[in-house]
């Protein structure tokens, strides 16, 4: 079981670490459109940059088995909030010139993180017994 928290976890905030420093570039076509369709231009790049330090704060809790529960929530946090606006009329699951990709990498991630939540609630129980 500890094995599979590991490989997990790691996998996952590797995930989060590629996602997370591409906030720290140029502007971003997602968060660009958003602002555009929403009119709120907080989104680039404020938003895009508050996003790239919650998904490394994601990765760098998901590997430290202390808060790896907390890192998880986190992600599952960042992801929720992804796939909504993946959903919704302000980004759309097809991106133009992005594609389909990320909504699928975030619904992929997402599961991912619910399983590593759950293994570890199984352990935490076990650790109790």
């Amino acid at each position: 079981m500890t094995g599979i928290r590991w490989i997990l976890a790691i996998g996952l905030a590797a995930f989060f670490v590629f996602m997370g420093v591409q906030k720290f570039g140029a502007e971003n076509i997602i968060f660009a459109t958003i602002a555009e369709r929403s009119g709120i231009s907080l989104f680039e790049p404020v938003i895009r940059i508050a996003t790239g330090i919650g998904e490394l704060l994601a990765a760098v809790l998901l590997v430290w088995p202390k808060f790896r529960r907390l890192g998880a929530s986190l992600a599952l946090t960042i992801l929720f909030a992804a796939m909504a606006f993946h959903l919704s009329p302000l980004l759309g699951i097809n991106v133009e010139g992005v594609g389909n990709s990320l909504f699928f990498m975030a619904m992929a991630a997402t599961v991912i993180t619910i399983s590593i939540l759950f293994v570890e609630m199984q352990a935490a129980k076990e650790n109790k017994n």
